[in-house]
């Protein structure tokens, strides 16, 4: 019986594990998902603001045109050093803004590499994701069959115990499940290791019920010591 506890549930471990890993796939997918909306909207905000200078710098070329044109209307040469002086100070001006828009057309471009490389990030986690799937539908299919099988098996097992034994077995499984039955492990319970007295050896070896002092544990000799009556 202990055995067929045991079987049930490492398959039910083993069916829940499903579930788990789909919910840290699904949360795996929704993270590269985000990931890639962040890195998409950092590149849109970088593209507006690289457009905005580049409007800015034609603006400012044009304000540079007209004023070399008012160059040749000046009325004095006071006038005249003082649209040579605008001219100078908006080149300039002009010079650090086509610097500004140099240095963001090379950032849009390390942004479009990141899209890039979230958008295969993303593709992958979602191929990954469909193969978990399949694992898991597979593994479901061979499983659920080999459960329902070991647990008509323990309850054919269970069913052949006396009344007074089924009720008291009934009792320590529902507290402590497939930990409510221990081996005898040399001279000692193989649940908490105890050392069991001589009493209980040998009640044990007339195949008498016992249960472990120290842990509670239904106690039974593996097959291979018991004695045959």
């Amino acid at each position: 019986m202990h055995r067929l506890h045991r079987q049930i549930n490492d398959i039910k471990g083993q069916l829940q594990r499903g579930p788990r890993q789909q919910k840290a796939g699904e949360a795996a997918v929704v993270a590269c998902e985000q990931a890639l909306s962040d890195a998409k909207e950092t590149l849109k905000q970088a593209r507006l603001a690289s457009d905005e200078k580049q409007l800015q710098l034609k603006t400012r070329e044009q304000r540079v045109a007209d004023t070399q044109s008012k160059l040749n209307t000046a009325s004095s040469n006071r006038e005249y050093d003082a649209l040579k002086e605008q001219i100078a100070a908006d080149q300039q001006a002009n010079e650090v803004l086509s610097d500004e828009i140099f240095e963001s057309l090379e950032q849009l471009d390390e942004l479009e590499a990141a899209v890039d490389k979230r958008a295969k990030e993303l593709a992958q986690r979602q191929e990954d994701q469909t193969a978990l799937l399949e694992q898991i539908a597979t593994r479901q299919a061979v499983l659920t069959p080999d459960l329902e099988r070991v647990q008509a098996e323990l309850k054919e097992t269970e069913t052949a115990m006396p009344p007074e034994m089924k009720q008291e077995y009934d009792r320590i499984i529902a507290a402590r499940g497939e930990d409510g039955l221990a081996p005898v492990d040399g001279e000692s319970c193989g649940g908490c290791y105890q050392t069991l007295s001589p009493q209980v050896m040998n009640e044990l070896y007339l195949n008498n019920y016992m249960v472990c002092s120290a842990c509670g544990a239904w106690l039974y000799l593996p097959e291979e010591r018991r004695i045959q009556k």
